[in-house]
């Protein structure tokens, strides 16, 4: 019996097809990476290929490392002279080669992140460029996607013609490369530019590399850049060879420069290409593979296939509409628990898939009180993102001021300029007068040794002094919310302009949330008392030791994975897809939307439960979202649990305002990091109430925002000198917010 006989019919065509353009559309679970390792084997056994002359590339070294292992294990003798590597490990064997030619030495040095941003930062001080307006890392974004590109800077500069800040970035962008050069350096992304431009440039290099590669094999080939696309067309030009596999419909990395054209448009590059489909999955019930197809069948741009099993029907998937975040939280971990308990289920068995980082805090709260061990992927514990801790580091300071640490960490967030060398003289005063650090720097006048430094100290202790004297009568959450307008953290973080930057913000706006869900939960809330619960559950370092824990992770980390219970939450409209990509309007954002749900779906294997809250605290706001759009997607006969009927569902959205203010009315003003409760010319929260604004609109009035759109005015509640309104928006949902803010307009 031959070890073909195992692949199925479509897979043998697969493995067999090995003269010419071959696209492999390897649909989720379909033994995709079985396919690539066999294919290896038969050009050597069947084919009489010298292993020299195959290449396998993928995109991450744990990819690099299991292909390598398989096809290790099923030829044999000459494996190890296939080269099986990722894009950029490749790139640097060819450039250490012949990198001479481009006029660098062979023995340059690459860049990490880090090095990347202390050149930038270089770059902007001798450019006399302002960092505080233009931060350095969304230049080095903009450099980035140019190079995924292949946007020179020559060309960068052509087009930027006429546009200043473009012509800025043009500048940025011509001496960032300059250094490099004459540091013989090179960035990530150098790895590529660089040797597609040594392949484009120079004929023998070309037709070695062409020579060895004489049949080549890509992975994921649905995330390939611009860059990463002609590197492989131009190995693969001589003999045609080139063999590519991937899923359009997990196409998922837009925002790191995947270009999903490199496998739409692939049989209109190669003509002759043979396109084979893998459909048959091995993973999941069919019920899931069907909703899945069902939600992925509404994308445009995509290659027409569908999911199916031999491993039967399955369970149908749970579908729980929860009133709050709180509630879907609890019924999760109590399915987990009980899943244990009745079911012979493991921990490890199950895994929680989000949008966003910040939703996981309220399932590790509630982990750690139901003592169900976890672990995040592709993150850190919430409490430990630096962003949380810096801002619970004010708090602490200002609580009592004893916590050194704390102190430290804050003393230069947001950056005043106070040197090392300074702080060093702080510390060795207050040893010497055995004060706690913050106590030596409020009496950083009388430390002779510190100079002038001292006037960079005292608008740090006054902030800190302020706020003391403010924590009785603003509370926790106003507290934090001052401290986030006065240090102007999360302004930094919005003038990044990065993805990650995005991500930090969303944490502290769940922060936030976490506080005024605090206060409403207390008879006597405290700063004391928040900092103290806050401890308590960020100790959870002794729930992890073991290999038997629940998997928390973002959708775009779950990609390649697998788990037999799997639970999709946050699935409203304004949470997945996201409201900036409703109000956006983007046909081609709402299709990547919507192939992150294909994958989270498809990472299920016996049990999908899907979860979605009537209202959810976000960005410390109460915000009331509509079940998301792809949940609504699947057909009604694949759910069980709590599935709304089309008729509720149309009941439910035309329910009468006033049923809704009651629901709502006994929810408390809350507050958000983007609303400011200080005016400039006042010094206090309190104001009179003949400066209330005049409104031209009232409740039932149609009105318009500049970010949500259109919507309907339910409620108006008076509050001091300002109204609490609440919006019915027609795209992104129900919001409450100040009106002085909101600056809605009557339609």
């Amino acid at each position: 019996m031959s070890m073909y006989d195992n692949l199925n019919s479509m897979q043998q065509e697969a493995v067999f097809h090995t003269e010419g353009p071959v696209l492999i559309l390897a649909g989720a679970g379909s033994g995709k990476t079985r396919v690539l390792t066999h294919r290896a084997c038969y050009l050597i056994e069947e084919k009489g290929v010298n292993p020299w002359h195959i290449m396998a590339i993928t995109f991450t070294n744990k990819a690099a490392g299991e292909m390598r292992e398989r096809i290790d294990s099923l030829v044999g003798f000459g494996s190890e002279s296939i080269w099986v590597s990722t894009f950029h490990s490749t790139c640097v064997r060819i450039l250490r080669r012949y990198i001479d030619r481009l006029g660098y030495d062979t023995n340059f040095t690459i860049y990490d992140a880090d090095d990347q941003k202390i050149l930038m930062k270089d770059i902007c001080k001798r450019l006399q460029i302002d960092t505080k307006i233009y931060k350095e890392k969304s230049f080095l974004g903009v450099i980035s996607s140019a190079k995924d590109e292949l946007i020179s800077p020559e060309d960068f500069t052509l087009r930027a013609a006429g546009d200043f800040a473009k012509e800025r970035q043009a500048a940025v962008y011509r001496e960032y490369q300059a250094a490099l050069r004459k540091n013989n350096a090179l960035d990530f992304d150098d790895l590529l530019v660089k040797t597609v431009e040594l392949l484009s440039n120079d004929a023998e290099v070309l037709d070695y590399y062409q020579e060895r590669f004489r049949y080549i094999m890509v992975d994921e080939y649905q995330d390939t850049n611009t860059a990463q696309f002609y590197l492989i067309k131009l190995l693969a030009d001589k003999y045609r060879n080139l063999c590519v596999v991937g899923d359009d419909d997990q196409s998922i990395y837009k925002f790191r420069g995947a270009n999903i054209k490199n496998i739409l448009n692939f049989e209109e590059i190669y003509p002759d290409a043979k396109v084979i489909k893998l459909e048959q999955n091995y993973r999941s019930t069919q019920n899931i593979l069907n909703a899945a197809n069902s939600v992925i069948a509404n994308n445009v741009g995509r290659k027409a296939k569908a999911l199916w099993t031999d491993h039967g029907e399955g369970e149908k998937i749970d579908f729980q509409q929860f009133e709050t975040a709180y509630e879907e939280a609890d019924y999760i971990a109590a399915d987990i628990r009980k899943k244990v308990k009745e079911s012979g289920c493991h921990f490890g068995d199950c895994a929680i898939l989000y949008r966003t980082n910040a939703q996981s805090r309220l399932f590790e709260e509630k982990f750690v009180v139901s003592d169900i061990p976890y672990k995040i992927v592709g993150g850190i514990n919430f409490y430990a993102r630096k962003e949380i801790k810096d801002l619970l580091a004010y708090l602490k300071t200002i609580d009592n001021g004893r916590d050194d640490l704390a102190v430290r960490r804050i003393i230069n967030v947001p950056k005043r300029g106070i040197g090392a060398t300074t702080l060093g003289r702080v510390q060795a005063y207050a040893q010497e007068q055995g004060l706690s650090f913050y106590q030596a720097l409020r009496g950083a006048d009388e430390i002779s040794t510190i100079g002038k430094a001292g006037v960079k100290i005292r608008p740090f202790v006054n902030f800190i002094q302020t706020m003391r004297s403010k924590v009785e009568y603003l509370g926790v959450a106003k507290l934090l919310q001052e401290i986030i307008e006065e240090t102007g953290y999360v302004s930094e973080l919005e003038a990044e302009g990065t993805d990650e930057a995005q991500a930090r913000i969303e944490n502290i706006d769940e922060l936030l949330s976490k506080a005024v869900a605090y206060e409403e939960s207390e008879e006597t809330p405290t700063l004391s008392g928040f900092l103290e619960m806050v401890a308590l559950v960020a100790d959870v370092d002794s729930l992890q030791e073991g290999s038997d824990y629940v998997v928390l992770m973002t959708l775009h980390s779950a990609k390649g994975l697998e788990f037999p219970n799997v639970y999709l939450a946050g699935m409203e409209d304004g949470m997945f897809p996201g409201y900036m990509t409703i109000i956006s309007d983007d046909p081609l954002e709402m299709e990547e939307e919507r192939r992150l749900c294909y994958v989270g779906i498809t990472r299920a294997m016996t049990q999908l439960t899907i979860t979605c809250a009537k209202q959810r605290m976000i960005r410390g706001e109460t915000q009331y979202n509509k079940v998301s759009r792809f949940v609504k997607e699947i057909p009604g006969n694949l759910l069980g649990g709590m599935v709304r009927t089309q008729k509720k569902q149309k009941d439910e959205q035309e329910s009468s305002a006033q049923s809704f203010r009651q629901a709502t009315s006994k929810v408390k003003p809350i507050f958000s990091t983007r609303n400011i409760y200080q005016s400039r010319q006042s010094n206090s929260f309190a104001s009179s109430s003949t400066d209330k604004i005049a409104l031209d609109y009232s409740s039932g009035d149609r009105v318009k925002h500049m970010k949500f759109g259109e919507g309907t005015v339910l409620q108006i509640v008076e509050g001091g000198r300002d109204y609490e309104v609440t919006v019915a928006f027609d795209r992104v949902g129900t919001k409450k917010m100040f009106a002085s803010f909101a600056k809605l307009k009557k339609v």
